[in-house]
């Protein structure tokens, strides 16, 4: 054991317990980097993961972050007992599932409250994401997973059931699906705590379109209050922490550009607000995830059978996902979209359809009959509207918002047609990276409009996209991405020659990881 005098370094390590020593004094207790400690200030210990340096920290004093000054309550330069710890078991359990082996729900369960606590460097965790892409993980091992996201967080106790949800698992830009299914759904008499999360890969997450037209960083108390107020609620989950293990896997999983806990991730959420009812949609088609129908279904009978397992009754919708949904991309736009249908100004066919069908799924599995027309009947009568606004005012925004009221990007730039034909083709791909460089989702007004959907005539000078952006800066970078995008296709017919290669491609696979 050696004793050392503690400085607070005013770093945060994202809950983990992180502690910088000296190297020479590091070999003196028989420590490496990415090893453990045990630090010790009176009756107060945790173990950190050790970090070591020849510069920052001198013999005799061990840098901490804010999570081991908070756990030692630690003032200033006191003194701390520092001694080699061993990994806790959960490792072991990583390194089974590194050599093929199935983990039990009792092992998944101590990696997943392992990772919660702050105890696993993101070494250790980024190996369990690459075992689990590697090696798969079966349905059990889904289930454990899910349950035991579950249990280390929050769940939301709502007395009223049915309590029903949709989920989408993301992929299709515009998809501002959720701001009408919740209104629609909660306006016929249904539970729906909706739960979203911000933008990871996309232009605009259904968390951000919301926060357009209300806050949505509530507490778990605030959440069910609005929910027994009126019905629903839309906000986001990482203030909720529902299944805090998820967002700590996404911190992996984003720069290695995988996705292995699609299921748990999505189902957890879920059982985390005791749903009973839920239906699940799968874009499916070119530049989406899931490519085939076939894919579609396979992925849909998984979903259904975990749901199964956690008690919850799950229905999937597969969806046309080759375009984008409804005209807006972007937070601000897509809520002015979305709000404008809600008032019947405007008619936005796609995005009503595939908004009732999803609420009148939930309808029909509640024991409502004709679902879709009931749903439809909500949105045209206006009860969904004045849900909406129920809603907002329950969450702390302003009922009376009106589209024009919401802000968007001062600074566009028009793409025109230069021919005459139809619209063959839209590459969503390239529509959210323009939306992206040109601000979104952070710049809540950037985004992309579009004129023209798949199949609509096209006359050569009309406008196909305005860009929209708050910076002219990131105007402009969006406006120079435009000459290596292929984003529209305009044609008289369906043309076989997509675009010609005439020199070595670099191939950019889009990696989408939406929640």
């Amino acid at each position: 054991m050696m004793r050392l005098k503690a400085r607070i370094l005013g770093l945060e390590a994202g809950g983990k317990f992180v502690a910088v020593l000296n190297k020479e004094d590091a070999e003196d207790i028989g420590v490496s980097s990415l090893e453990r400690i045990r630090v010790t200030k009176g009756n107060r210990e945790c173990i950190a993961i050790v970090n070591t340096t020849t510069k920052l920290i001198e013999r005799g004093m061990i840098g901490v972050y804010e999570e081991v000054r908070t756990a030692l309550d630690l003032k200033g330069e006191e003194e701390v007992k520092v001694e080699i710890a061993p990994p806790p078991r959960s490792v072991y359990f990583i390194r089974n599932k590194l050599r093929q082996r199935k983990l039990t729900y009792a092992e998944i369960r101590e990696i997943i409250e392992d990772m919660v606590r702050g105890n696993l460097s993101e070494i250790e965790i980024a190996s369990f994401v690459t075992a689990l892409h590697i090696y798969g993980l079966d349905l059990d091992e889904a289930t454990s997973l899910s349950r035991a996201m579950v249990e280390t967080g929050n769940t939301l106790e709502i007395d009223r059931h049915p309590i029903v949800d949709k989920h989408s698992i993301g992929g299709v830009p515009g998809d501002k699906t959720t701001l009408l299914v919740v209104p629609i759904v909660a306006a016929a008499g249904l539970v729906i705590p909706k739960s979203s999360s911000r933008a990871i890969t996309s232009a605009a997450g259904s968390a951000d379109r919301m926060e357009v037209l209300m806050p949505v960083d509530l507490s778990i108390d605030e959440m069910k209050s609005v929910v027994e107020k009126t019905n629903g609620c839309m906000v986001w989950g990482g203030s909720l922490n529902l299944a805090p293990a998820d967002d700590m896997f996404v911190r992996i999983e984003h720069p290695l550009s995988i996705d292995p806990l699609l299921l748990p991730s999505i189902m957890s959420k879920k059982k985390a607000v005791n749903a009973d009812l839920l239906v699940l949609d799968i874009p499916t088609g070119r530049g989406t995830k899931v490519k085939t129908i076939g894919d579609a279904e396979l992925l849909a009978k998984d979903f259904m059978e975990l749901g199964r397992r956690l008690g919850m009754k799950v229905q999937c919708a597969i969806t046309y996902g080759e375009q984008p949904v409804g005209y807006a991309i972007g937070p601000a736009l897509e809520a002015r979209e979305a709000l404008s249908v809600l008032m019947r100004e405007a008619h936005v066919p796609d995005l009503i359809d595939k908004a009732t069908d999803i609420a009148g799924m939930l309808f029909e599995m509640s024991g409502k009959k004709n679902g879709k027309s009931l749903a439809v009947e909500i949105l045209r009568s206006g009860r969904a509207e004045e849900k909406i606004r129920e809603i907002i005012a329950a969450q702390g925004g302003n009922p009376k918002i009106k589209p024009e009221d919401i802000f968007v990007g001062e600074e566009r730039y028009t793409i025109r047609s230069t021919r005459s034909g139809y619209l063959l083709w839209i590459n969503n791909t390239s529509l959210v990276e323009i939306a992206r460089l040109a601000g979104a989702p952070k710049d809540k007004g950037a985004g992309v409009r579009l004129y023209k959907k798949i199949g609509d005539p096209v006359k050569k000078g009309e406008p196909l996209f305005t860009i929209y952006a708050e910076k002219d800066v990131k105007l402009q970078r969006a406006i120079d991405r435009l000459e290596e995008s292929y984003v529209l296709g305009v044609g008289e017919r369906m043309e076989m020659l997509i675009h010609e290669v005439r020199e070595l491609p670099v191939p950019r696979k889009a990696f989408m990881l939406e929640r």
